[in-house]
Order: C-alpha cells, then sequence, then structure tokens
C-alpha cells in the first residue's frame, strides 16, 4: 500500500519540506539514486533503491542547506539533475551537486536515453517529457504507452516500439483560469479547488466547471482516438493536476505522480550501465 500523505518536517533551515513518504519503507543502506527535477516552481529530490521511490521530498525553492543535509543522510552513488532552464543558469546549482555526489548526471539534450528518439526537433523537446514517457515504459516495458502530464502545460506524448513518437502540448488547467482573467474585463480570477458541477450555478463555478471538464474532456478524446489507432495502448497521468483531474475522468488511465521521477532514475541506471 501506497500512503500520498503529505506531513511537513522541519529543515536546517526552517523552512518547510513537504515529503512524500512511501510505505512500508525499507532502511536505505546502499545503492541509492538521488533524482533532482528542477521544475518551475518546485524542486522534488527523490532518493531511489531499484525502479520504485523509497522517499519524495518537495522545496518550494532552491535550498542548499536543505538539500544538503537531505543527501548526505544517506549513502548516495549517483545521481541526476534535470532542470527547466537553461544550462548556464543552472551551473552554480550543479557545481553545488557535483560537491556532494561521486557521479552526477546533468540531463540534457545529449544524454543518452534507452529509449528512441523520432522528433523531428529533439533539442527542443522538453527533458520532462522524455522522462515522463521513460518512466511509463518502466512501468509497462514493451508496449505502446502514452503519457499524460498535466502540468503548466499539458503534453500528450505517445511511445511505439520504444520510439518516442512525439506528442501535442496544450495549455494547463491553471493557465487556462488566469488566461479568462487575464484577458477580459469582468471574469474574476477563479481557484481550480471548489465545486465543480456540470453545469455552473454562477460566474465561479461556470468558470472552474467549463475550465475542469473542458479538460477532462479533451484527455477523454485523446484516449479515445489514440485507442482507436494503437489497441494494446496504456494511458499514464502525471503532474500536478494528475490527481484533481484523475478523480472525473472515466478512461482507463494508471494515475502516478512520480512518473517523471521514475524516468529520471531509469535514465541515471542506464549511464551507469553504459
Amino acid at each position: 500500500m501506497v500512503d500520498f500523505s503529505k506531513k511537513v518536517i522541519q529543515t536546517v533551515s526552517n523552512k518547510p519540506l513537504y515529503t512524500y513518504i512511501f510505505l512500508p519503507l525499507p532502511k536505505i543502506e546502499r545503492g541509492v539514486n538521488v533524482v533532482i527535477d528542477q521544475g518551475n516552481s518546485s524542486v522534488k529530490i527523490a532518493l531511489f533503491r531499484g525502479q520504485q521511490p523509497e522517499e519524495v521530498h518537495s522545496f518550494a525553492e532552491w535550498d542548499e542547506d536543505s538539500i544538503k543535509a537531505l543527501i548526505t543522510s544517506y549513502p548516495v552513488d549517483s545521481a541526476i539533475y534535470s532542470s527547466v532552464a537553461a544550462a548556464d543558469a543552472d551551473r552554480v546549482k550543479i557545481d553545488f551537486l557535483r560537491s556532494l555526489v561521486k557521479h552526477l548526471c546533468v540531463f540534457d539534450a545529449d544524454t543518452p536515453v534507452p529509449v528512441q528518439i523520432g522528433y523531428k526537433t529533439p533539442r527542443t523537446l522538453g527533458r520532462d517529457r522524455i522522462a515522463g514517457i521513460i518512466g511509463a515504459s518502466v512501468q509497462a516495458p514493451g508496449r505502446t504507452v502514452s503519457v499524460i502530464d498535466a502540468g503548466t502545460a499539458v503534453t500528450y506524448d505517445l511511445l511505439e516500439n520504444n520510439t518516442f513518437l512525439g506528442g501535442n502540448i496544450s495549455p494547463g488547467l491553471r493557465i487556462r483560469l488566469q488566461s479568462l482573467h487575464d484577458y477580459t474585463s469582468r471574469l474574476p480570477q477563479v481557484s481550480p479547488e471548489g465545486d465543480c458541477p456540470q453545469i455552473g450555478y454562477d460566474t465561479t463555478t461556470a468558470i472552474r466547471a467549463g475550465v475542469i471538464w473542458g479538460l477532462v474532456y479533451e484527455i477523454e478524446q485523446y484516449v479515445e482516438n489514440w485507442s482507436a489507432i494503437y489497441p494494446d495502448i496504456l494511458f499514464f497521468l502525471t503532474g500536478g493536476d494528475a490527481f484533481l483531474l484523475s478523480t472525473k475522468l472515466k478512461s482507463a488511465i494508471f494515475a502516478d505522480k512520480n512518473l517523471v521521477l521514475k524516468g529520471l532514475n531509469r535514465i541515471l541506471c542506464y549511464n551507469v550501465e553504459k
């Protein structure tokens, strides 16, 4: 059984660190991989021994004291760092991580990965998209898989015969809500949390329901269309809005909020093996 309950623990810098503990939690002794995923709004750090994360921590911002305290608490062999920022902007962070681990893999466009890339512009392909599809392939080896990553943007990606074929990018749930407020004169700012009826009964619920159910129907249509083309396909849902959307989806989709982290760990293992 996996426990996704969130609790706050105190770090050495007195900043809150949100941690998801996966139970039962084996004692971490050796062969620990560290995965660091620097996203748009948070930093996620996962500790792996094998293919499944034993701990996942999320920082609201980069905090060297807390990150060092976490990494040095375990016998870490290797680590991988992935970021949405350009490599030059991350140089200080990369040098800091190199001082803490024996082997650091900086995931970029030149990093070898265990799938073929069929995308025509691989250097513009988001690293989180590659990691997510590799994470799905670990869960379902040999199968055609699609990853729907519902974050700042919603991405729909496809892997067939161990080849990343490509995918589509759509505005994320919060961008849609924000845009209605920013690009109109009178529509209010609406949170995704709250009542979400099928038919809105006031302006707030009309916006929330329109955005959330609109995205749900978008996902359902992708599932229907791609299933007709690839009958054996498996769909995975991940990203910050995965849980909110998964409760409303009718299609058979595997929700895994740590899919990108699992893919990054597989990329790390692949490069260490090489």
